[in-house]
C-alpha cells in the first residue's frame, strides 16, 4: 500500500515540475512564434525548459542527486519526447489546429510517455 501511495505522490510531484517546465516552454514559444519559425520557437522553448526540468526532476520529483548518468538518460528520454512533441505539433498544425492550441494538445500525449521514461532513468539501479 505504501509503495502505491509513494508512486502517486511521485507522479503528483512530476506533474507540478512538468507544469513549471511546460510554462517556461510554452511561454518562450508563445513569445517567439510570431517572430521566428514555429519549429525554431518550439525548440528554443523546449531547451529552456529542459535545463530547468532536469534539476527540478532530480531534486523534487525523484529526490535524487543529479549525475552524468542521469543527465544522459534524461537527455535521451527528452530526445525521444522532443521527437514526439514535434511530430504531433506538426500533425495538429496540418490538421488545422491553431498554433496556440496545438502545443497544449501535444502535452496530453507526451506527458505520460515522458513520466515512464524518466521514472526508469531516475529509479533504475546500475548492476
Amino acid at each position: 500500500m505504501l509503495k502505491s501511495k509513494e508512486k502517486r505522490y511521485e507522479f503528483i510531484r512530476f506533474c507540478v515540475v512538468g507544469v513549471v517546465a511546460s510554462g517556461l516552454h510554452y511561454g518562450a514559444y508563445y513569445l517567439l512564434q510570431t517572430k521566428i519559425d514555429v519549429n525554431v520557437a518550439y525548440t528554443v522553448g523546449y531547451l529552456i525548459s529542459l535545463i530547468c526540468n532536469f534539476f527540478l526532476t532530480s531534486y523534487l520529483t525523484f529526490h535524487s542527486s543529479p549525475s552524468i548518468r542521469k543527465a544522459l538518460g534524461f537527455g535521451g528520454s527528452h530526445l525521444i519526447n522532443y521527437l514526439i512533441h514535434l511530430s504531433f505539433l506538426n500533425l495538429f498544425l496540418y490538421l488545422g489546429i491553431s498554433k496556440v492550441l496545438a502545443p497544449v494538445l501535444v502535452l496530453a500525449i507526451a506527458v505520460p510517455i515522458n513520466f515512464i521514461l524518466l521514472r526508469w532513468v531516475f529509479k533504475h539501479k546500475n548492476k
